[in-house]
C-alpha cells in the first residue's frame, strides 16, 4: 500500500530504509499492518532502492507470507538483535533509518539503538499523511466496516427493550461483531442518562438510566475501522429534549452536507460551533477525525487545524451536547469525501423512544 510514495519519502529525505516492528502479539503496528497487510509479531523493511521484506518467528511464519511479500525467519537472537543480523546479510545500508516514533516505548528505543547504532528520523507524521488519502481498495473495505458496523448497531436499537444495563448493551455489541468474524475498532461507549455527559464513558453494570443514552460503535474489517455513534432516549420525552435533539441532528447534517474539497477543517469545526449557538459551550471535543487502519487517524477535524479536505478522504463528523451531570447526545457518522461528501454510516438518525 503505497510503498512507491514511502520509498519517495526515503529518497527525499536521504533514508537508507524504513523499519516497522511489532513485539507484542495483542497490539498492532499500524504502519507495518498498512504497508504490508501483516499485523503479527515480526518487523517490516522496506529499504530505499530494494524491494521490502517481512521478518516474522516460525509461528508466524505462515500467516506473514499471506501478505505476498518476502519473508524472512526470525534467528534465535534477541528481537532488535536478530533484526539487524538480516539486514546486513542483506547488505542492505544503514548510516540513517527511517522509524516510526509513535510505535516506540523508551525502553524498546534504547535495546533498538544498541543494535542500530546509528542516526534515525521519525517518518510517523509522513505517514500518517500518505495513510490520510484513501485508495479504492481501502475505501472498499472502510465501506463494508461501516457496513457492518450499521448493522449491528441497527439490531441493537431494534432490540433495545431486552436490556436491562449499559453493560448488556456492550455485549451484545462485541457479540454481534465477534459471531461475524470481526473485531471491535474500540470499546464501545453505552452511556445512558446523566452518564451521557462524558463522550469516553465506560458502560458499567447498572441499570440504564432514563433519559437520552449514547451509543458509540466501530469494528474491524480487514484492518479497517469503522466509528458511529446514536443517541436514543428511554422513557417519555420532554418537548424541549426534543427540540435539542433536532438542533443537534440539524447542526450535523448542515456541517456534512457544506464541505467541500478544499476546506480547512478549522474552519469546518468553527462553523459548527457557530450554528450550535447557545449550546457550543457544551460542545467539549472537536468535530472530527480521519479513520482508517486507527480509528484516529488524519484530517484533524477541530480548533485551529491546518488539515485541507481532499478528494478520498474518510472521516467523521460528530458534534455533541454534554450538559455536566444532566445529559449528553452526539450523533455521528463516517463521511467519503468525493466530489461532495457521501455517509457511510446508514443506521437512522430520526429519534427513536423507548
Amino acid at each position: 500500500m503505497k510503498i512507491n510514495e514511502l520509498k519517495g519519502i526515503l529518497e527525499k529525505k536521504k533514508l537508507d530504509f524504513a523499519l516497522f516492528y511489532n513485539s507484542d502479539s495483542i497490539k498492532i503496528s499500524p504502519n507495518m499492518l498498512y504497508f504490508s497487510g501483516y499485523n503479527g509479531i515480526g518487523a517490516l523493511i522496506i529499504p530505499r532502492k530494494q524491494r521490502p521484506f517481512l521478518i516474522a518467528p516460525k509461528m508466524e511464519l505462515q500467516r506473514a507470507k499471506q501478505s505476498g511479500i518476502n519473508v524472512y525467519s526470525m534467528e534465535k537472537k534477541r528481537f532488535f538483535e536478530s533484526i539487524s543480523s538480516i539486514i546486513k546479510k542483506n547488505k542492505i545500508k544503514s548510516k540513517k533509518i527511517a522509524i516510526d516514533g509513535n510505535n516506540f516505548t523508551l525502553n524498546q528505543y534504547k535495546y533498538f539503538k544498541k543494535q542500530f547504532k546509528t542516526k534515525t528520523k521519525d517518518i510517523s507524521l509522513d505517514c500518517l499523511k500518505l495513510r490520510q488519502i484513501k485508495t479504492n481498495k481501502e475505501i472498499q473495505s472502510i465501506t463494508k466496516s461501516c457496513d457492518y458496523a450499521s448493522k449491528i448497531l441497527q439490531k441493537a436499537i431494534n432490540n433495545f427493550k431486552d436490556f436491562k444495563t449499559e453493560s448488556e448493551v456492550a455485549a451484545f455489541l462485541e457479540y454481534e461483531a465477534k459471531k461475524l468474524g470481526l473485531m471491535i475498532a474500540f470499546e464501545p461507549v453505552v452511556a445512558s442518562g446523566s452518564n451521557g455527559s462524558m463522550p469516553h464513558y465506560e458502560p458499567k453494570n447498572i441499570k440504564l438510566k432514563k433519559g437520552f443514552c449514547v451509543i458509540d460503535f466501530g469494528v474491524k474489517y480487514n484492518g479497517y475501522c469503522s466509528d458511529i455513534s446514536r443517541t436514543i432516549y428511554l422513557g417519555s420525552i420532554s418537548k424541549k429534549e426534543n427540540e435539542i435533539y433536532n438542533f443537534l441532528l440539524n447542526s450535523q447534517k448542515d456541517a456534512i452536507n457544506n464541505i467541500k474539497i478544499n476546506d480547512n477543517c478549522g474552519k469546518i469545526y468553527e462553523n459548527c460551533v457557530k450554528s450550535l449557538k447557545n449550546y457550543s459551550k457544551y460542545f467539549i471535543h472537536g468535530l472530527g477525525h480521519g479513520v482508517g487502519v486507527e480509528i484516529h487517524e488524519l484530517p484533524n477535524i477541530s480548533l485551529n487545524s491546518k488539515d485541507k479536505i481532499t478528494e478520498n478522504m474518510v472521516f467523521t463528523i460528530e458534534p455533541g451536547i454534554y450538559m455536566p451531570k444532566r445529559f449528553g447526545i452526539r450523533i455521528e457518522d463516517m463521511v467519503l469525501m468525493k466530489k461532495r461528501p457521501y455517509v457511510l454510516t446508514k443506521v437512522t438518525k430520526d429519534l427513536l423512544i423507548v
